[in-house]
C-alpha cells in the first residue's frame, strides 16, 4: 500500500483506513493481546484517545470448548467496545473450529485474531504459539477450521519469524493463511529464540508484505515505542499498519500520538507528571472496577513503574507505590510527587520485558517432519490467561 501525503505537509505521512473484514478504523493501528495487560480497564484508556482494534488477552480454545470458569471471566468487553476484537490459541483443529462455532452462535466477538506468536515456554514446549508454524499442514488445518467456522466474522493471524534463525516459517506461514482465507496477517519481526530481546527485523515484514496479495492486510509488529517509530516501520516496510505491545505499557496515550500522526497532524504535547498521575489513578479504578478493589489495586502495582519510568521519584515513594493497597492511599502516594514534571526524555524508548535469546523449549522430535499432521499428546492449554 502507498503511502500518502496530506495537503499541508509532506512531513507526515498517511495510510488510508485499516480494513479488516467487514470492520474498518480510521487510523491503522492494533494493540497487541498481552496476558495480564489488555484486559478491559487498560483497553478501554487505550480506545479513548484514538481508533483501532484492540485485543484482548488471549484465550483458549480448550477453555472456551470445555466453559472453563476463568476463561469466561477473561472475555469481558465494555458495552460501546467495537469491534470486540478477542485472541484464540489451540494447537487442535478440531477444538479450534469448536470454539469458533461457540464465539459465533454466542456473539461473543466480532474479530477473532489467532495466536502463532507466542514464544514462552509453557506455550511452545506443547508445539503452540510460535512453534507451531513450523508444522506447516497442522498450522493450515488450525487456522482453516478457523476461518471455515467463522462466517462473516475476520480471522487474523499474528506470528513470529520463525522459532529460530535455522527454522523461518513466516513466508510459508503467511501464504498458508492467505491461502485459508484469514482477513489479516501480522508479523512479530523477532524469533521465538529471541523472545524479546535485539531489535525487530522490519526487513522480514517488508519482504512479507511482497510475498503476499496486494489486498491482503499484513501487519508489522515490534520495537514501536513512539509513533515516530511506527511512521519508520511503515516507510520502510510497506506495511498496512502497526501492532503495538510493550511500547504502550504505562503510555496509553501512545494511542494518541498514532492516531495524531498517521492523520498528518502534530503530535500532543507529552503529559506532564499531574496528567500521568492521573492517567495512573484512573487506570487503578478501572482495575477495580473490572477485578474488585483489592484484587485491582494489586493489579495495577506493574503498571507503576511503567508510568512513572525516567520523572524524579524518591526511591522510599518508588517503593510505597509498589505496594499500594487501596486508591486512598494511591492518591495520598501520588500527592508526595512533584506533579510538575514535565515529561521526561528518559521516558521513551523500550519498556517492559526484554531478556535474553535462548533455546526455544519444543516437543520431542518436534522439527523431525514438518509434514507431520499430528497433534501433539497434552498439546491444549486447558484455561486462558497467557
Amino acid at each position: 500500500m502507498t503511502l500518502l501525503d496530506t495537503p499541508e505537509s509532506t512531513a507526515r505521512p498517511v495510510l488510508p483506513p485499516l480494513r479488516i473484514g467487514r470492520h474498518e478504523v480510521a487510523t491503522p493501528v492494533v494493540l497487541a493481546p498481552m496476558a495480564g495487560i489488555t484486559n478491559p480497564g487498560f483497553r478501554r484508556l487505550c480506545r479513548e484517545q484514538g481508533a483501532g482494534f484492540y485485543v484482548c488477552e488471549m484465550i483458549t480454545s480448550r477453555g472456551l470448548v470445555e466453559k472453563n470458569p476463568l476463561t469466561f471471566r477473561m472475555i469481558a468487553f465494555d458495552p460501546d467496545e467495537q469491534p470486540r476484537s478477542m485472541q484464540l490459541y489451540g494447537v487442535d483443529p478440531a477444538a479450534m473450529g469448536q470454539a469458533v462455532r461457540m464465539i459465533v452462535e454466542r456473539d461473543l466477538a466480532d474479530h477473532i485474531d489467532m495466536n502463532f506468536g507466542c514464544p514462552v515456554p509453557k506455550v511452545t514446549r506443547r508445539g503452540g504459539g510460535a512453534a507451531l508454524p513450523f508444522k506447516r499442514r497442522l498450522f493450515e488445518r488450525i487456522v482453516k477450521a478457523a476461518v471455515d467456522n467463522a462466517g462473516d466474522l475476520p480471522v487474523t493471524v499474528k506470528m513470529r519469524i520463525g522459532i529460530d534463525d535455522g527454522h523461518h516459517t513466516y513466508l510459508e506461514a503467511g501464504r498458508i493463511a492467505a491461502q485459508a482465507g484469514v482477513a489479516a496477517v501480522a508479523l512479530h519481526a523477532r524469533t521465538a529464540a529471541q523472545r524479546y530481546s535485539g531489535h525487530a527485523d522490519w526487513s522480514a515484514i517488508s519482504r512479507l508484505r511482497d510475498h503476499l496479495p496486494a489486498g491482503l492486510p499484513v501487519l508489522g509488529n515490534g520495537d514501536i515505542f513512539s509513533a515516530d517509530d511506527a511512521l519508520a516501520m511503515v516507510r520502510e516496510t510497506g506495511c498496512d499498519g502497526v501492532v503495538v505491545g510493550r511500547g504502550c505499557l504505562g503510555r496509553p496515550w501512545l494511542f494518541g500520538d498514532l492516531e495524531a500522526a498517521f492523520a498528518g497532524r502534530p503530535l500532543p504535547t507529552p503529559p506532564n507528571l499531574r496528567q500521568v498521575a492521573a492517567t495512573l489513578r484512573r487506570h487503578a479504578v478501572l482495575l477495580c472496577e473490572h477485578m474488585g478493589d483489592h484484587k485491582g489495586i494489586r493489579d495495577v502495582r506493574k503498571h507503576i513503574a511503567w508510568y512513572l519510568k525516567g520523572f524524579a521519584v524518591g526511591g522510599d515513594l518508588r517503593r510505597s507505590l509498589g505496594m499500594v493497597e487501596s486508591i486512598d492511599q494511591l492518591d495520598e502516594l501520588l500527592a508526595q510527587l512533584d506533579l510538575d514534571q514535565e515529561f521526561p526524555a528518559d521516558a521513551e524508548g523500550p519498556r517492559g520485558r526484554q531478556g535474553s535469546p535462548g533455546k526455544v523449549v519444543l516437543p520431542e522430535h518436534w522439527l523431525d517432519d514438518a509434514d507431520d499432521p499430528s497433534v501433539p499428546f497434552g498439546a491444549e492449554l486447558e484455561h486462558s490467561g497467557g
